[in-house]
């Protein structure tokens, strides 16, 4: 597995880089090599990618949301992949987008791209793409302000009452 962290800092209430970052059909606009994501339920996304020409499609869940502070994800199928994206208030008018992300390569070509680094150059430039487009909007395309409660993981039990709500 490898592991890829990064920041950009947007110049929006975290409020409005939160909400922004929950309208997942939004991404091909900033993101390189999303062609398509659909909405399936509350907690799953249908994503089509091309990259190096190559097309994958595949699904993730939502394993944990929390308003303006952190969403996490991995992949149900296709490629190996889990990561959280999280929001850090600055000040009133800026926020820190932190993103981490563990992935397993697959193909030789995917393994050359890591150790070029060209996957976490791609990632970090998804950022910037970000910053740009919540800054120029100024205001979010939408927003869904649920909560989905992480799930315990193996040897924790669940704490009363830490089941809420997922459903957007």
């Amino acid at each position: 597995m490898t592991t890829i962290e990064k920041s950009v800092d947007v110049r929006v209430p975290v409020t409005t880089a939160y909400n922004q970052w929950t309208q997942f059909e939004s991404f091909p606009g900033f993101m390189e090599g999303v062609e398509k994501i659909d909405q399936l339920d509350a907690t799953r996304t249908h994503w089509r990618t091309k990259i190096g020409g190559v097309v994958r499609e595949f699904d993730a869940e939502i394993t944990e949301q929390v308003p303006d502070e952190r969403i996490a994800w991995r992949s149900v199928d296709g490629p190996d992949q889990a990561g959280v994206v999280t929001f850090h208030r600055i000040d009133d008018i800026t926020t820190r987008v932190h993103l981490q992300m563990d992935y397993d390569p697959e193909t030789l070509t995917e393994k050359a791209g890591t150790l070029l680094g060209i996957v976490e150059g791609r990632i970090k430039g998804d950022l910037d793409r970000f910053k740009e487009f919540i800054e120029n909007r100024g205001d979010e395309t939408g927003a869904w302000r649920g909560e989905v409660p992480r799930a315990p993981q193996a040897g924790e039990t669940a704490s009363p009452g830490s089941r809420g709500e997922s459903l957007r």
